[in-house]
């Protein structure tokens, strides 16, 4: 993986990103130069057209980065390729067409975005069905070798064999006379010279997967081998790389601690974050309102009982605020004590149902972001019935309170809604991965992402 702004972005989704933008460069530009022939004028230099050829590839992979079509899903299935990407192009093209007419320029006509969009269709599936083919060869996977054959040897290698995996790997060595998980493991006293084991192996990184370090740590290898120009890793910054959150199996204080993260350089960032909170939110307020007054409405009418309602919610360093939402919920939904979301909650009214999966009962939150409390990203804020029990059996809980909470956030785009305490212990995994990695950058990227949850329904309940 290649680290971007402090997060990380696997080679090859990488690599696909730039072919795709390439692609999109010149489907716009050759469109424009079809579309120029056919009706008689003159194609003019490339100057002329360079710029809004960029802001074709520019408008449609933000559309395709926010409906996910380099997600998961989509690098796994051809299907789910297909259909994202052309929801993507749609939704570019469109917003194209809105800026070509609010703005009155002639820099994407509606003839050359037709043209633009079926050969931007085109190009990338043909880019899809050759990364298929190529991208996921052994060849374009790190090749890493683990030392270690217990239990997080046996992690790595079920993470090693997910589809889309960025490794693969070449052996794995027990450094200790303790029976193997994997079976396959070559023991650490039928290797002469481990660091020539490694070049023979041609592994680009090792990674350190021991169960218990104490006089078993291989100092003179790692050193070798480090001094050869291999990486060496150890087992929880690996999985942290790789899964995009913090593995709390393997994580104690020291590495928290000593471990890249939890810039001390944040307050321009936080400055530029609170300007953008003040302007989004203001800016969908006005815009959201006829909505927001539709469905309270609708509310009103469908059960018994207010629109909105507020509820307790734990914020910034652990003080507590209220959230208003549009009520999704009879009114009796809590009479025996705070609960638990769940699937096909019986509590949800009917028109609820709807609004929880559009994400609508939340749009009156961007009040609590507009007065400070809340973040558009950021973890979601947990209730204090709830934060007190998961304290006491979550490590490293309390930390997630470190940061502003949000409407939406890592975790809520990356794992679906939390409705127990091993579901918050995973989403929490995420919370910390963003606690301790958050930039400008991955707030974008969280944003952009979102829609892709709305569009797919994914996470909700």
């Amino acid at each position: 993986m290649i680290r971007l702004f402090k997060h990380y972005v696997p080679h090859a989704v990488l690599l696909l990103g730039l072919v795709d933008f390439a692609l999109l460069f010149l489907a716009s530009d050759f469109a424009w130069q079809v579309r120029a022939m056919q009706i008689g004028v003159s194609v003019g230099g490339f100057s002329d057209r360079f710029w809004p050829s960029l802001g074709f590839a520019l408008t449609l992979q933000t559309a395709m980065i926010a409906v996910g079509v380099y997600g998961p899903l989509a690098l796994r299935s051809m299907r789910q390729a297909v259909a994202r990407l052309l929801v993507a192009v749609a939704l570019g093209i469109i917003g194209l067409a809105f800026l070509n007419f609010v703005f009155g320029a002639q820099a994407f006509w509606r003839s050359t975005l037709a043209y633009s969009m079926a050969l931007s269709i085109t190009f990338t599936m043909i880019n899809r069905m050759f990364a298929d083919r190529v991208l996921g060869a052994e060849a374009f996977r790190r090749r890493v070798l683990v030392l270690g054959a217990g239990k997080r040897a046996e992690r790595l290698r079920r993470l090693s064999e997910r589809p889309g995996s960025g490794f693969v790997i070449v052996g794995f060595i027990a450094m200790t006379d303790a029976p193997p998980v994997v079976e396959s493991a070559i023991s650490r006293g039928a290797i002469a010279n481990l660091t020539k084991h490694v070049q023979t192996l041609a592994a680009a990184e090792v990674v350190l997967a021991l169960e218990e370090r104490r006089n078993a740590l291989p100092l003179t290898d790692l050193l070798r081998i480090k001094t050869t120009g291999v990486h060496v890793n150890e087992f929880a910054s690996f999985m942290e790389r790789e899964t995009g959150r913090v593995d709390l199996d393997s994580v104690n204080p020291s590495w928290l601690i000593f471990s890249d993260g939890f810039s001390s350089g944040r307050a321009v960032s936080g400055a530029l974050k609170r300007m953008f909170d003040i302007a989004a939110s203001s800016l969908l307020l006005v815009l959201s309102a006829p909505l927001i007054a539709v469905f309270a409405a609708l509310v009103k009418l469908d059960s018994r009982g207010p629109a909105f309602f507020r509820q307790r919610r734990v914020g910034l360093y652990g003080e507590g605020f209220d959230v208003i939402k549009l009520r999704s919920m009879h009114t009796d939904a809590e009479a025996n004590g705070a609960q638990w979301a769940q699937a096909n909650d019986p509590r949800v009214t009917r028109l609820g149902q709807f609004i929880r999966k559009t994400r609508i009962d939340e749009l009156p939150q961007t009040w609590t972001v507009l007065n400070g409390k809340m973040s558009f990203v950021g973890p979601r804020p947990e209730r204090p019935e709830f934060v007190g029990e998961l304290e006491q059996q979550l490590p490293y809980y309390a930390e997630r309170h470190m940061v502003k909470p949000g409407i939406t956030g890592w975790a809520q785009i990356n794992f679906p809604y939390g409705a127990s305490i091993a579901d918050s212990r995973h989403k929490l995994e995420y919370d910390l991965y963003y606690a301790k990695n958050y930039t400008p950058f991955l707030d974008l990227l969280i944003l952009l992402q979102t829609l892709r949850v709305v569009l797919w329904r994914e996470g909700a309940r």
